[in-house]
Protein backbone atom coordinates (compact mmCIF):
# COMPACT_ATOMS: atom_id res chain seq x y z
CA UNK A 1 0.00 0.00 0.00
CA UNK A 2 1.10 3.93 -0.63
CA UNK A 3 2.52 4.95 2.44
CA UNK A 4 0.68 8.38 1.28
CA UNK A 5 -2.38 6.62 0.70
CA UNK A 6 -4.65 8.31 3.76
CA UNK A 7 -6.73 5.19 4.72
CA UNK A 8 -10.61 5.11 4.12
CA UNK A 9 -12.92 6.53 6.56
CA UNK A 10 -14.45 3.62 8.80
CA UNK A 11 -18.19 3.08 7.28
CA UNK A 12 -20.71 5.00 9.06
CA UNK A 13 -21.87 4.00 12.64
CA UNK A 14 -19.24 1.69 13.47
CA UNK A 15 -17.83 1.72 16.76
CA UNK A 16 -14.01 1.57 15.83
CA UNK A 17 -14.20 5.19 14.87
CA UNK A 18 -10.62 6.55 15.56
CA UNK A 19 -10.73 3.88 18.96
CA UNK A 20 -8.06 1.60 17.86
CA UNK A 21 -10.59 -1.27 18.86
CA UNK A 22 -11.99 -4.16 16.70
CA UNK A 23 -14.53 -3.75 13.78
CA UNK A 24 -17.38 -5.36 14.67
CA UNK A 25 -19.01 -7.52 12.14
CA UNK A 26 -22.42 -8.02 13.96
CA UNK A 27 -24.00 -5.07 14.01
CA UNK A 28 -26.68 -4.10 11.30
CA UNK A 29 -24.83 -1.70 9.60
CA UNK A 30 -22.49 -4.13 8.47
CA UNK A 31 -25.27 -5.95 7.17
CA UNK A 32 -26.86 -2.77 5.94
CA UNK A 33 -23.38 -2.22 3.25
CA UNK A 34 -20.58 -5.34 4.31
CA UNK A 35 -18.41 -4.25 1.05
CA UNK A 36 -17.81 -0.53 3.19
CA UNK A 37 -16.20 -2.45 5.95
CA UNK A 38 -13.89 -4.53 3.72
CA UNK A 39 -12.97 -1.58 2.16
CA UNK A 40 -11.87 -0.33 5.30
CA UNK A 41 -10.71 -3.80 6.89
CA UNK A 42 -7.98 -3.91 3.95
CA UNK A 43 -6.07 -0.64 4.98
CA UNK A 44 -4.90 -2.60 7.67
CA UNK A 45 -3.20 -5.20 4.99
CA UNK A 46 -3.95 -8.71 3.97
CA UNK A 47 -5.30 -9.40 7.59
CA UNK A 48 -7.62 -7.64 9.71
CA UNK A 49 -8.41 -6.83 13.74
CA UNK A 50 -12.04 -7.95 14.33
CA UNK A 51 -14.97 -8.66 16.82
CA UNK A 52 -17.44 -11.65 16.04
CA UNK A 53 -19.78 -11.01 19.05
CA UNK A 54 -19.11 -9.06 22.06
CA UNK A 55 -16.03 -10.72 23.44
CA UNK A 56 -15.34 -12.90 20.74
CA UNK A 57 -11.80 -11.65 18.68
CA UNK A 58 -10.42 -12.79 15.68
CA UNK A 59 -8.36 -12.08 12.54
CA UNK A 60 -9.97 -11.79 9.04
CA UNK A 61 -8.09 -12.59 6.04
CA UNK A 62 -9.72 -10.27 3.40
CA UNK A 63 -6.77 -10.75 0.56
CA UNK A 64 -7.52 -13.58 -2.34
CA UNK A 65 -3.19 -15.17 -1.86
CA UNK A 66 -3.29 -14.82 1.95
CA UNK A 67 -6.40 -16.79 2.08
CA UNK A 68 -5.46 -19.24 0.10
CA UNK A 69 -1.77 -20.04 1.81
CA UNK A 70 -3.82 -20.60 5.05
CA UNK A 71 -6.66 -22.61 3.41
CA UNK A 72 -3.84 -24.55 1.88
CA UNK A 73 -0.93 -24.54 4.65
CA UNK A 74 -2.22 -27.43 6.68
CA UNK A 75 0.96 -27.96 8.95
CA UNK A 76 0.59 -24.31 9.71
CA UNK A 77 -2.97 -23.31 10.52
CA UNK A 78 -4.96 -26.34 12.19
CA UNK A 79 -8.66 -26.83 12.30
CA UNK A 80 -9.05 -28.10 15.61
CA UNK A 81 -10.86 -26.44 17.81
CA UNK A 82 -9.64 -27.12 20.61
CA UNK A 83 -6.71 -25.40 19.55
CA UNK A 84 -8.54 -22.28 20.36
CA UNK A 85 -7.01 -20.03 22.90
CA UNK A 86 -9.16 -17.18 24.34
CA UNK A 87 -12.01 -19.87 24.57
CA UNK A 88 -9.76 -22.57 26.75
CA UNK A 89 -8.74 -19.60 28.87
CA UNK A 90 -12.08 -18.13 29.60
CA UNK A 91 -12.19 -15.35 27.34
CA UNK A 92 -15.15 -15.89 25.43
CA UNK A 93 -18.52 -15.63 26.74
CA UNK A 94 -19.60 -19.83 27.21
CA UNK A 95 -23.49 -18.63 26.16
CA UNK A 96 -22.02 -16.36 22.85
CA UNK A 97 -24.20 -16.74 19.77
CA UNK A 98 -21.20 -17.79 17.80
CA UNK A 99 -20.17 -20.20 19.96
CA UNK A 100 -21.78 -23.70 18.43
CA UNK A 101 -20.75 -22.88 15.38
CA UNK A 102 -17.23 -22.41 16.20
CA UNK A 103 -17.12 -25.16 19.19
CA UNK A 104 -15.02 -27.97 18.27
CA UNK A 105 -17.41 -31.39 16.97
CA UNK A 106 -16.09 -34.87 15.95
CA UNK A 107 -16.38 -34.34 12.48
CA UNK A 108 -14.40 -33.50 9.21
CA UNK A 109 -14.73 -29.55 9.64
CA UNK A 110 -12.85 -29.68 13.11
CA UNK A 111 -9.98 -32.14 12.48
CA UNK A 112 -6.64 -32.46 10.90
CA UNK A 113 -4.32 -34.87 9.08
CA UNK A 114 -5.53 -38.70 9.15
CA UNK A 115 -8.40 -38.31 10.61
CA UNK A 116 -9.54 -35.07 8.69
CA UNK A 117 -9.07 -38.03 5.71
CA UNK A 118 -10.92 -40.43 7.31
CA UNK A 119 -14.37 -38.44 8.52
CA UNK A 120 -14.12 -36.79 4.94
CA UNK A 121 -13.77 -39.43 2.59
CA UNK A 122 -17.07 -40.86 4.71
CA UNK A 123 -19.17 -37.76 3.30
CA UNK A 124 -17.78 -37.92 0.06
CA UNK A 125 -18.57 -41.53 -0.69
CA UNK A 126 -22.02 -41.26 1.00
CA UNK A 127 -22.85 -38.35 -0.87
CA UNK A 128 -21.50 -39.48 -3.86
CA UNK A 129 -24.32 -41.73 -3.93
CA UNK A 130 -27.19 -39.42 -4.37
CA UNK A 131 -28.84 -40.13 -7.39
CA UNK A 132 -28.86 -36.81 -9.28
CA UNK A 133 -32.09 -37.34 -11.03
CA UNK A 134 -33.80 -38.50 -7.93
CA UNK A 135 -32.57 -34.71 -5.70
CA UNK A 136 -33.71 -33.01 -9.09
CA UNK A 137 -37.78 -35.35 -8.56
CA UNK A 138 -37.03 -34.66 -4.71
CA UNK A 139 -36.18 -30.91 -5.00
CA UNK A 140 -39.18 -30.12 -7.07
CA UNK A 141 -41.30 -32.06 -4.87
CA UNK A 142 -40.31 -30.04 -2.45
CA UNK A 143 -40.76 -27.05 -3.98
CA UNK A 144 -44.74 -28.33 -5.17
CA UNK A 145 -45.48 -28.29 -1.41
CA UNK A 146 -44.06 -25.02 -0.62
CA UNK A 147 -45.60 -23.37 -3.15
CA UNK A 148 -48.92 -25.03 -2.42
CA UNK A 149 -48.99 -23.52 1.23
CA UNK A 150 -48.65 -19.69 -0.64
CA UNK A 151 -49.32 -19.72 -4.32
CA UNK A 152 -53.22 -19.09 -3.86
CA UNK A 153 -52.35 -15.84 -1.80
CA UNK A 154 -50.58 -14.10 -5.04
CA UNK A 155 -47.75 -13.09 -2.50
CA UNK A 156 -45.22 -14.73 -0.56
CA UNK A 157 -41.62 -14.18 1.57
CA UNK A 158 -40.00 -15.94 -0.63
CA UNK A 159 -37.15 -16.40 2.19
CA UNK A 160 -38.89 -17.46 4.92
CA UNK A 161 -42.43 -19.23 2.82
CA UNK A 162 -39.56 -21.45 0.37
CA UNK A 163 -35.96 -20.38 0.67
CA UNK A 164 -35.57 -20.85 4.20
CA UNK A 165 -37.38 -24.68 3.93
CA UNK A 166 -36.95 -26.22 0.76
CA UNK A 167 -33.14 -26.50 1.66
CA UNK A 168 -34.03 -27.85 4.65
CA UNK A 169 -37.10 -30.21 3.67
CA UNK A 170 -34.27 -31.31 1.14
CA UNK A 171 -31.82 -32.09 3.56
CA UNK A 172 -34.48 -34.41 6.04
CA UNK A 173 -35.57 -36.24 2.88
CA UNK A 174 -31.87 -37.43 2.19
CA UNK A 175 -30.76 -38.44 5.42
CA UNK A 176 -34.17 -40.18 5.92
CA UNK A 177 -35.26 -37.98 9.39
CA UNK A 178 -38.82 -39.45 10.01
CA UNK A 179 -41.43 -36.43 11.31
CA UNK A 180 -40.99 -35.91 14.80
CA UNK A 181 -36.92 -35.79 14.27
CA UNK A 182 -37.37 -33.47 10.97
CA UNK A 183 -39.37 -31.39 13.26
CA UNK A 184 -36.84 -30.78 16.07
CA UNK A 185 -34.05 -30.65 13.23
CA UNK A 186 -35.59 -27.71 11.31
CA UNK A 187 -35.88 -26.47 14.60
CA UNK A 188 -32.43 -26.74 15.77
CA UNK A 189 -30.68 -25.42 12.79
CA UNK A 190 -32.79 -22.42 12.34
CA UNK A 191 -32.76 -21.47 16.25
CA UNK A 192 -28.49 -21.93 15.85
CA UNK A 193 -28.24 -19.88 12.94
CA UNK A 194 -30.50 -17.32 13.43
CA UNK A 195 -28.69 -16.83 16.73
CA UNK A 196 -32.27 -17.35 19.05
CA UNK A 197 -31.64 -18.73 21.62
CA UNK A 198 -28.54 -20.98 20.06
CA UNK A 199 -27.59 -22.79 22.60
CA UNK A 200 -30.89 -24.29 23.21
CA UNK A 201 -31.61 -24.73 19.36
CA UNK A 202 -27.92 -26.89 19.21
CA UNK A 203 -28.72 -28.96 22.61
CA UNK A 204 -32.50 -29.58 20.06
CA UNK A 205 -30.65 -30.65 16.94
CA UNK A 206 -27.96 -32.69 18.73
CA UNK A 207 -30.48 -34.58 20.25
CA UNK A 208 -32.70 -35.31 17.30
CA UNK A 209 -29.58 -36.32 15.00
CA UNK A 210 -28.70 -38.78 18.24
CA UNK A 211 -32.17 -39.83 17.97
CA UNK A 212 -31.74 -40.46 14.15
CA UNK A 213 -28.80 -42.65 14.43
CA UNK A 214 -30.37 -44.65 16.83
CA UNK A 215 -32.80 -45.23 14.71
CA UNK A 216 -30.76 -46.27 11.76
CA UNK A 217 -28.66 -48.27 13.63
CA UNK A 218 -32.07 -50.51 13.78
CA UNK A 219 -33.41 -49.79 10.67
CA UNK A 220 -31.00 -48.43 8.55
CA UNK A 221 -32.34 -46.92 4.85
CA UNK A 222 -31.75 -46.17 1.05
CA UNK A 223 -30.64 -42.50 2.91
CA UNK A 224 -27.29 -40.87 3.23
CA UNK A 225 -27.43 -41.80 7.16
CA UNK A 226 -27.70 -45.32 6.68
CA UNK A 227 -24.60 -45.01 4.03
CA UNK A 228 -22.44 -43.54 6.35
CA UNK A 229 -22.88 -46.07 8.92
CA UNK A 230 -22.01 -48.59 6.43
CA UNK A 231 -19.11 -46.86 5.34
CA UNK A 232 -15.55 -48.48 5.64
CA UNK A 233 -14.62 -45.56 8.09
CA UNK A 234 -16.86 -47.46 10.86
CA UNK A 235 -18.05 -44.33 12.50
CA UNK A 236 -18.89 -44.25 16.14
CA UNK A 237 -22.46 -42.59 17.34
CA UNK A 238 -20.65 -39.92 18.50
CA UNK A 239 -18.75 -39.19 15.04
CA UNK A 240 -21.96 -40.15 13.17
CA UNK A 241 -24.15 -37.25 15.45
CA UNK A 242 -21.28 -34.61 14.98
CA UNK A 243 -21.17 -35.83 10.87
CA UNK A 244 -24.56 -35.01 10.58
CA UNK A 245 -25.14 -32.51 12.44
CA UNK A 246 -22.38 -30.79 10.47
CA UNK A 247 -24.09 -31.38 6.82
CA UNK A 248 -27.33 -30.99 8.44
CA UNK A 249 -26.30 -27.28 9.31
CA UNK A 250 -23.60 -26.62 7.27
CA UNK A 251 -25.61 -27.77 4.26
CA UNK A 252 -29.06 -26.20 4.40
CA UNK A 253 -27.75 -22.92 6.13
CA UNK A 254 -25.47 -21.87 3.34
CA UNK A 255 -27.98 -23.68 0.42
CA UNK A 256 -30.80 -21.22 1.89
CA UNK A 257 -28.98 -18.24 1.53
CA UNK A 258 -27.30 -19.05 -1.67
CA UNK A 259 -31.15 -19.51 -3.19
CA UNK A 260 -32.45 -16.55 -1.30
CA UNK A 261 -29.42 -14.02 -2.89
CA UNK A 262 -29.79 -16.06 -5.83
CA UNK A 263 -33.40 -14.94 -5.86
CA UNK A 264 -32.97 -11.27 -4.89
CA UNK A 265 -30.68 -11.02 -7.71
CA UNK A 266 -33.25 -12.40 -10.57
CA UNK A 267 -35.70 -10.16 -9.20
CA UNK A 268 -33.59 -6.82 -8.73
CA UNK A 269 -31.50 -6.95 -12.09
CA UNK A 270 -33.26 -6.69 -15.17
CA UNK A 271 -30.13 -8.04 -17.10
CA UNK A 272 -31.82 -11.54 -16.24
CA UNK A 273 -34.74 -10.94 -16.86
CA UNK A 274 -33.95 -9.39 -20.42
CA UNK A 275 -32.08 -12.80 -21.24
CA UNK A 276 -34.73 -14.74 -20.43
CA UNK A 277 -33.84 -15.88 -16.73
CA UNK A 278 -29.96 -17.39 -17.12
CA UNK A 279 -30.63 -18.92 -13.57
CA UNK A 280 -26.53 -20.36 -13.56
CA UNK A 281 -25.49 -16.77 -14.30
CA UNK A 282 -26.83 -15.32 -11.35
CA UNK A 283 -25.84 -17.93 -9.46
CA UNK A 284 -21.99 -17.17 -10.93
CA UNK A 285 -22.86 -13.57 -10.27
CA UNK A 286 -24.20 -14.50 -6.66
CA UNK A 287 -20.76 -16.62 -5.43
CA UNK A 288 -19.07 -13.69 -6.54
CA UNK A 289 -20.81 -11.03 -5.50
CA UNK A 290 -22.85 -11.93 -2.22
CA UNK A 291 -21.41 -15.61 -1.21
CA UNK A 292 -23.73 -17.21 1.29
CA UNK A 293 -21.27 -17.66 3.87
CA UNK A 294 -19.21 -14.54 3.59
CA UNK A 295 -16.65 -15.11 6.80
CA UNK A 296 -15.91 -18.31 8.19
CA UNK A 297 -13.46 -21.64 7.38
CA UNK A 298 -12.02 -20.91 11.21
CA UNK A 299 -8.20 -22.26 11.62
CA UNK A 300 -6.00 -22.04 14.63
CA UNK A 301 -2.13 -21.24 13.72
CA UNK A 302 -0.05 -24.25 14.87
CA UNK A 303 2.65 -22.10 16.89
CA UNK A 304 3.64 -18.26 16.95
CA UNK A 305 4.59 -17.25 13.37
CA UNK A 306 4.40 -14.31 11.14
CA UNK A 307 1.55 -14.43 8.55
CA UNK A 308 0.88 -11.95 5.88
CA UNK A 309 3.09 -9.28 7.17
CA UNK A 310 1.76 -9.56 10.41
CA UNK A 311 2.50 -12.06 14.07
CA UNK A 312 -0.05 -14.28 14.78
CA UNK A 313 0.28 -16.44 17.87
CA UNK A 314 -1.04 -20.31 18.62
CA UNK A 315 -4.31 -20.96 19.27
CA UNK A 316 -5.33 -17.30 17.28
CA UNK A 317 -8.64 -17.91 16.07
CA UNK A 318 -8.27 -16.89 12.40
CA UNK A 319 -11.28 -16.27 9.79
CA UNK A 320 -11.02 -16.32 5.91
CA UNK A 321 -13.40 -13.32 4.54
CA UNK A 322 -14.56 -14.85 1.10
CA UNK A 323 -16.68 -11.64 0.81
CA UNK A 324 -13.65 -9.75 0.67
CA UNK A 325 -11.29 -11.55 -1.26
CA UNK A 326 -13.82 -12.16 -3.76
CA UNK A 327 -14.75 -8.54 -4.16
CA UNK A 328 -10.26 -7.34 -4.04
CA UNK A 329 -8.57 -6.22 -7.20
CA UNK A 330 -6.59 -9.97 -7.44
CA UNK A 331 -9.52 -11.50 -8.82
CA UNK A 332 -11.17 -8.45 -10.94
CA UNK A 333 -8.96 -10.01 -13.82
CA UNK A 334 -10.48 -13.18 -13.10
CA UNK A 335 -13.57 -12.37 -13.25
CA UNK A 336 -13.32 -10.03 -16.23
CA UNK A 337 -12.05 -12.76 -18.40
CA UNK A 338 -15.20 -14.93 -17.51
CA UNK A 339 -13.59 -17.50 -14.53
CA UNK A 340 -16.16 -18.41 -12.72
CA UNK A 341 -13.86 -20.85 -11.00
CA UNK A 342 -11.64 -18.02 -9.17
CA UNK A 343 -13.64 -16.98 -6.32
CA UNK A 344 -13.75 -18.33 -2.77
CA UNK A 345 -17.40 -18.91 -2.06
CA UNK A 346 -17.28 -22.87 -1.47
CA UNK A 347 -13.96 -22.43 0.04
CA UNK A 348 -10.52 -24.51 -1.00
CA UNK A 349 -7.61 -26.33 0.17
CA UNK A 350 -8.72 -29.50 1.92
CA UNK A 351 -11.56 -28.50 3.68
CA UNK A 352 -13.13 -26.97 0.69
CA UNK A 353 -16.81 -27.82 -0.01
CA UNK A 354 -17.28 -31.37 -0.29
CA UNK A 355 -21.39 -30.64 -1.70
CA UNK A 356 -20.68 -28.13 -3.83
CA UNK A 357 -22.20 -30.17 -7.07
CA UNK A 358 -25.32 -30.88 -5.40
CA UNK A 359 -26.00 -27.40 -3.84
CA UNK A 360 -25.83 -25.92 -7.59
CA UNK A 361 -27.99 -28.91 -8.46
CA UNK A 362 -30.60 -27.87 -5.91
CA UNK A 363 -30.44 -24.59 -6.40
CA UNK A 364 -30.83 -24.30 -10.20
CA UNK A 365 -33.88 -26.71 -9.91
CA UNK A 366 -35.86 -24.76 -6.87
CA UNK A 367 -35.29 -21.88 -8.53
CA UNK A 368 -36.60 -23.19 -12.15
CA UNK A 369 -39.39 -24.74 -10.94
CA UNK A 370 -40.61 -22.09 -8.87
CA UNK A 371 -40.38 -19.62 -11.99
CA UNK A 372 -42.15 -22.21 -14.04
CA UNK A 373 -44.99 -22.22 -11.37
CA UNK A 374 -45.16 -17.71 -10.65
CA UNK A 375 -44.02 -17.00 -14.21
CA UNK A 376 -44.64 -13.01 -13.15
CA UNK A 377 -43.30 -13.43 -9.75
CA UNK A 378 -41.68 -9.80 -9.17
CA UNK A 379 -40.48 -8.00 -6.21
CA UNK A 380 -43.24 -6.37 -3.99
CA UNK A 381 -41.17 -3.69 -2.05
CA UNK A 382 -38.71 -1.25 -2.96
CA UNK A 383 -34.97 -3.08 -3.16
CA UNK A 384 -33.66 -0.59 -0.93
CA UNK A 385 -36.30 -1.68 1.44
CA UNK A 386 -35.09 -4.99 2.24
CA UNK A 387 -33.01 -6.07 5.19
CA UNK A 388 -30.20 -8.21 5.46
CA UNK A 389 -29.65 -10.57 8.51
CA UNK A 390 -26.89 -9.20 11.32
CA UNK A 391 -24.15 -12.11 11.62
CA UNK A 392 -20.78 -12.03 11.09
CA UNK A 393 -20.52 -15.73 9.09
CA UNK A 394 -23.81 -15.09 6.63
CA UNK A 395 -24.98 -12.79 3.81
CA UNK A 396 -28.70 -13.19 3.85
CA UNK A 397 -31.61 -11.61 3.53
CA UNK A 398 -34.36 -11.21 6.60
CA UNK A 399 -37.20 -11.35 4.31
CA UNK A 400 -37.95 -11.09 0.24
CA UNK A 401 -42.03 -10.34 0.00
CA UNK A 402 -42.91 -11.16 -3.34
CA UNK A 403 -46.05 -10.84 -5.40
CA UNK A 404 -47.45 -12.99 -8.66
CA UNK A 405 -50.72 -14.10 -10.17
CA UNK A 406 -52.31 -16.62 -7.69
CA UNK A 407 -52.19 -20.69 -8.61
CA UNK A 408 -54.03 -23.17 -7.38
CA UNK A 409 -53.59 -24.42 -3.99
CA UNK A 410 -53.18 -28.15 -4.74
CA UNK A 411 -54.06 -29.75 -8.35
CA UNK A 412 -52.82 -31.14 -11.57
CA UNK A 413 -49.26 -29.57 -10.97
CA UNK A 414 -48.40 -31.73 -7.49
CA UNK A 415 -46.12 -34.16 -7.49
CA UNK A 416 -47.52 -36.35 -5.46
CA UNK A 417 -46.45 -40.75 -5.08
CA UNK A 418 -48.48 -42.37 -7.63
CA UNK A 419 -48.57 -39.30 -9.92
CA UNK A 420 -46.61 -38.99 -13.20
CA UNK A 421 -44.41 -36.37 -11.82
CA UNK A 422 -43.70 -38.50 -8.67
CA UNK A 423 -43.53 -42.13 -10.23
CA UNK A 424 -40.16 -42.32 -10.94
CA UNK A 425 -38.83 -42.43 -7.73
CA UNK A 426 -39.62 -42.08 -4.22
CA UNK A 427 -38.33 -39.59 -1.68
CA UNK A 428 -34.98 -40.82 0.44
CA UNK A 429 -35.71 -42.43 3.14
CA UNK A 430 -39.29 -42.28 2.75
CA UNK A 431 -40.91 -43.47 6.40
CA UNK A 432 -42.61 -46.99 6.57
CA UNK A 433 -46.05 -44.44 7.72
CA UNK A 434 -45.89 -46.00 11.32
CA UNK A 435 -42.92 -43.74 12.34
CA UNK A 436 -43.76 -40.45 14.28
CA UNK A 437 -47.61 -40.78 14.81
CA UNK A 438 -48.77 -38.33 17.67
CA UNK A 439 -45.86 -36.34 16.75
CA UNK A 440 -47.09 -34.99 13.32
CA UNK A 441 -47.29 -31.00 13.91
CA UNK A 442 -43.83 -29.33 12.53
CA UNK A 443 -43.86 -28.48 9.12
CA UNK A 444 -41.44 -31.70 8.26
CA UNK A 445 -44.87 -33.72 9.82
CA UNK A 446 -47.17 -31.93 7.60
CA UNK A 447 -45.12 -31.99 4.63
CA UNK A 448 -45.02 -35.81 5.45
CA UNK A 449 -48.46 -36.04 5.52
CA UNK A 450 -49.17 -34.19 2.27
CA UNK A 451 -47.32 -36.54 0.51
CA UNK A 452 -49.29 -39.49 1.43
CA UNK A 453 -52.53 -37.63 1.05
Amino acid sequence: MDTHTPAPAPPPGCPAHGSGARVPLYGTEFAADPQAYYAYLRHYGPTAPVELAPGVDATLVTDYQAALQLLQDSASFRKDARLWRDFNEGRVPRDSPVVPLLAYRQNCMFSDGGEHLRLRQAITDSMARVDSHRLARSTERISDYLISQFGSRGSADLLGDYAKQLPLFVFNELFGCPAGVGDRVLFGISGMFDGVNAEKATAVLFGAVQELVTLKRSRPGDDVTSWLMQHQANLSDQEMVDQLSLLLGAGAEPLRNLLGNTLHRLLTDDRYADGGGLIGEALDDTLWDNPPMSNYAPHYPAADMEFAGEKVQAGDLMLVSFAAANSGLALTAARTAGSNRSHLAWSAGPHGCPSKEPARHITVTAIEHLLNRLPDVELAVPEDSLIWRPGPFNRALATLPARFTPVPSSGDGDARPGTAAASSGAPFGAPSGQEGKGERKGRWSQFLSWLTN
